[in-house]
């Protein structure tokens, strides 16, 4: 399939190290995928689900303990431990080589290792980059088909070029203790072995597209970040584009795929969604930094996910789609998991292969189970999803989960400031997350187990793009969907009218709202937030919702400090002044 000298030495290499019994090169062709489908269903690795009501969807379980990423086991393999940072499990390159070459020895004897070329981004994007995977599972080769422009197109976008990252997994034995998934950001490379779950074995995902794709785009001057992208289209057929970065539990893919409230519908606005999930961006020919979406699908949580929550991630789900650890209703061959609706299965498996009883107590699907569906299924997927060029950026947001802390919205004094708000995003934990709640978790730019190198080094690559861009640099806000009131319910509705925040935050972007200072950045006077139509909320209730305590800021700049120590000398001089200035400010 390709005269590439550089991949087809590789190839010799992993071939003589995993020794399988035959080579399948996936060309992307319906044939071949489909033939792939049916072989992992007559082996039992996947079931095929009902052709009327889920045409093309099919089921599958990973081993119950391979549930999840698995960030203990999660290595950055650089030459110095330092360019990994202190924030990264470090493993030196020839030692983790050592280290998996005896488990990766022999690993696919009895089986076929398949060999994928996909392409993240458009095919023909000079943003895009070219990978290859080679795995010993059908359920990765199905995955990638649907999360990545996969086969030959990839293949004749990378030419003879070196340029390509080397991605190598085998199931091996599924052994817990022997599972490693490692990154080797010098050698373009990523070795994983002993999981089968998706977000450790799609090698394209998180492990390419933000842990190697971070250190590349700090050396080639562009940025993989772990954001959404959407855009607003007015009335007038005006479409500006937003990115945002959030961590888990923040409700990330809802507003990636935003349904706008009904006063909001009824003049003739539109919300497209380009990415739910990573944003590749770069400087523009025209200055300003433009974005594209690298994967070709979501990879999205099913629990919680349903008609109210988000219409349109449900609604991508529809065809096409393989879903991983959720119940199978066995009397008409479909899928359910919890918060789907309120008509569990009577007669169904659960995400272990067992009958399952809903009235047992026990979960039906894994808290962590998972819809692979193509982006193009999705109701408001953007008209530019595909363009090559991609879109550009009018303003990057972070958030967090702060019951008292950060107010509903508010935009930095300028991009360094933007930086350092990025820098000190943080959430609270909540009941679901494991531990006590209302510990205050820091997540940087939503990065932290997604940077490939020194995230002190990340930050100042932040500030360099600033100081590139200049004064066509998209504007920096941070959001808060989660303030609480005294009995600790959410005082803001959140879901589709985050718009309303959105439609401010584009307001001020082009200067036509205004804006109070605050010690913490620029908040919107109470009456610029649109409430027609909102049952409960008063423009004294956004007033609250706007309030900055200082107190409260006092003790989190101190937490702050905390976090900057872990860097040391590698923390840009530029934040360390960000800092001092919030607590003068703050008095």
């Amino acid at each position: 399939m390709t005269t590439n000298k550089h991949v087809l030495s590789w190839l010799d290499e992993t071939v003589a190290l995993c020794k399988p019994d035959k080579v399948v090169w996936i060309d992307g062709s319906d044939a071949q995928l489909q033939a792939l489908r049916d072989e992992a269903c007559s082996t039992g690795e996947m079931h095929k689900l009902n052709e009327e009501k889920l045409p093309g969807c099919y089921l599958h379980r990973t081993d119950p303990s391979d549930v999840a990423r698995v960030e203990q086991r999660t290595f950055i393999c650089s030459k110095k431990e330092e360019d990994a940072g202190p924030t990264n499990n470090w493993m030196a390159p020839e030692e983790a080589y050592a280290k998996l070459r005896p488990l990766f020895d022999g690993a696919m004897k009895g089986r076929t290792m398949y060999v994928i070329p996909y392409c993240m981004g458009p095919i023909g994007s000079p943003f895009s980059k070219v990978g290859v995977e080679v795995t010993d599972s059908i359920y990765v080769v199905l995955n990638m088909d649907i999360m990545t422009r996969m086969g030959k197109q990839a293949l004749d976008q990378l030419g003879d070029s070196n340029d390509f990252v080397r991605g190598l997994h085998s199931k091996a034995t599924l052994d817990p203790d022997g599972k490693y998934i490692c990154h080797f950001p010098e050698d373009n490379t990523i070795w994983s072995v002993n999981s089968g779950y998706g977000g450790n074995v799609l090698l394209g995902k998180k492990c390419f597209a933000l842990r190697i794709a971070s250190y590349q785009g700090k050396n080639e001057g562009w940025m993989a970040e772990h954001m959404l992208i959407l855009g607003i289209e007015t009335p007038d057929g005006d479409v500006k584009y937003i990115t945002a970065a959030f961590p888990s539990a923040c409700g990330k893919t809802n507003l990636a795929m935003l349904v706008p409230p009904e006063i909001y519908k009824k003049q003739g606005y539109k919300v497209w969604c380009v990415g739910d999930d990573i944003a590749w961006l770069r400087k523009g020919p025209d200055g300003r930094l433009w974005a594209i979406n690298p994967e070709a699908g979501f990879f999205g949580v099913a629990p919680g996910t349903n008609a109210k929550s988000n219409p349109n991630a449900l609604a991508s789900t529809r065809q096409g789609t393989i879903f991983t650890n959720v119940v199978l209703n066995l009397d008409d061959n479909t899928v359910w998991w919890e918060g789907l609706d309120k008509n569990p299965p009577k007669n169904a498996l659960d995400w272990k292969g067992n009958k399952w009883d809903p009235d047992s107590g026990e979960k039906g699907a894994h808290p962590n189970s998972r819809f692979t569906a193509p982006a193009i299924n999705c109701p408001c997927i953007s008209p530019e999803f595909n363009n090559p060029q991609g879109v550009p950026v009018s303003a990057m947001v972070f958030g967090g989960r702060r019951a008292k802390t950060a107010p509903l919205v508010y935009q930095s004094f300028d991009w360094n400031h933007g930086v350092f708000v990025g820098s000190i995003m943080a959430s609270e934990t909540t009941a679901a997350a494991a531990g006590a709640v209302g510990v205050v978790r820091r997540d940087p730019m939503a990065m932290l187990p997604f940077c490939g190198y020194n995230m002190g080094d990340y930050w100042q690559h932040w500030l360099d793009m600033g100081k590139e861009l200049g004064d066509k640099a998209p504007k920096i806000f941070n959001v808060n969907w989660f303030r609480t009131d005294d009995e600790g319910h959410f005082i803001w509705p959140g879901f589709g009218d985050n718009m309303r925040v959105l439609k401010w935050i584009l307001d001020r972007c082009e200067g036509k709202a205004d804006a109070v200072e605050t010690p913490i950045g620029y908040v919107p006077k109470a009456e610029d937030i649109n409430i027609e139509g909102l049952d409960g909320v008063t423009v004294d209730t956004i007033k609250g919702l706007l309030e900055v305590d200082r107190d409260l800021w006092k003790e989190d700049a101190e937490s702050i400090s905390e976090l900057y120590a872990k860097f040391g000398d590698k923390l840009p001089k530029e934040l360390a002044a960000q800092l001092d200035a919030l607590k003068a400010r703050l008095g």
